[in-house]
């Protein structure tokens, strides 16, 4: 028989990425997300719109599931404005409530369930309120502040004691593809902000803060981790830091993203792109009318990856202090070891923009 995985988030930055993984191993996909996922798989999957929120809609949809063995579960909610709603108790409550919403029905249902991923980042290494350990490590003792990374794994980690199944927790650094309308992706961002510059005549300079050094990792590489982790033996109940492999830092980024998109890069000009890109609304729509693209507004385009990237750019930061380096030495000696390059990942999404016409073409 066939194996069968359910991706919730499946319109999502890491939901999309791992349905075309999956689909292109031979597996059997069963796609949730309220709206239809974007994806470059020719090969059929099933499609369940469904709002996580929603306990009745979830009852009604996993209830009757008996056939699925795996799960990535890649749904995430979060607050307009982002970077304010990782600290809120509401927040951790709905992320908690949208993982049962799916689980309780499904395990009654699944009798055959075998494993569940499940994604979580470096605010599990509190990133996002002190300086983190370099590298921050899988086996450091989890840091003392309320998240719903913890509430979401005393969860999992008690159904997989009740029901048998095994699960793996994937911690990646700053993930990077294709999709728009989402909570965390800069290729949208930087996209966008280099066809208004072109617009206006204004070079491409780097929007940010102090310079530092980071990680990111391909979308289609943290795709594979799940794959890998839905089967391999080694992979049950660890968790792993998932990167491309390398650090890289934006000022040496730059130039290679605007040869990708045909604008001419300048001297740093720092500006929040939480606050230029919405005010610059009316002239991507004119770059939408004037290059033919799809009718994607810049609310629709950006989702609230707009105020991710200020907190990635750092913009407005003097002095950034220690960085999330985060050792992916575990993940590879557990037998993952596929890495990727950094620059040619964002120029590879940049690209995969333009041919989709969500962003003009380089000139």
């Amino acid at each position: 028989m066939t194996d069968t995985v359910l991706v919730t988030g499946a319109s999502g930055l890491v939901g999309g990425a791992a349905i075309d993984r999956f689909l292109a191993a031979g597996w059997e996909v069963i796609a949730v997300s309220r709206r239809e996922p974007e994806v470059r798989s020719d090969r059929p999957f099933r499609h369940l719109a469904v709002d996580l929120r929603d306990e009745a809609a979830c009852r009604e949809a996993f209830g009757t599931l008996s056939g699925v063995t795996h799960v990535v579960y890649a749904a995430v909610f979060e607050k307009p404005g982002l970077i304010a709603g990782w600290t809120e108790r509401d927040q951790m409550d709905t992320n908690l409530a949208m993982l049962r919403n799916l689980m309780e029905p499904l395990t009654a249902a699944a009798q055959e369930l075998r494993h569940i991923s499940f994604l979580q980042g470096t605010k599990a290494y509190g990133i996002h309120l002190h300086p983190m350990p370099i590298p921050a490590r899988e086996r450091a003792p989890r840091d003392k502040h309320e998240n719903f990374y913890w509430l979401q794994e005393d969860y999992i980690r008690d159904k997989s004691a009740t029901h048998g199944f095994s699960f793996t927790i994937v911690r990646p650094q700053l993930v990077v593809g294709p999709n728009h309308g989402v909570v965390m992706n800069l290729p949208p961002v930087i996209g966008a902000y280099a066809a208004i510059c072109r617009e206006e005549g204004r070079p491409f300079s780097f929007p940010g803060g102090v310079s530092f050094v980071w990680e990111a990792v391909d979308t289609r590489l943290v795709a594979g981790v799940l794959e890998w982790a839905a089967t391999a033996p080694q992979a049950a109940g660890e968790t792993f830091n998932v990167t491309n492999g390398e650090v890289f830092e934006w000022r040496n980024l730059w130039p290679a993203m605007a040869g990708t998109l045909g604008v001419e890069p300048g001297p740093d000009a720092p500006l929040s792109m939480a606050t230029f890109l919405p005010e610059k609304a009316g002239v991507w729509n004119k770059i939408v009318d004037k290059h033919g693209l799809r009718p994607v507004r810049m609310e629709q385009l950006l989702g609230e990856s707009h105020h991710y990237a200020d907190f990635c750019f750092a913009h407005g930061v003097a002095d950034a202090g220690p960085r999330a380096f985060v050792s992916t030495v575990k993940l590879k000696q557990a037998g993952f070891t596929e890495t990727m390059d950094t620059e040619e990942s964002f120029c590879y999404w940049l690209r995969d923009l333009m041919d989709r016409r969500i962003l003009p073409a380089a000139t």
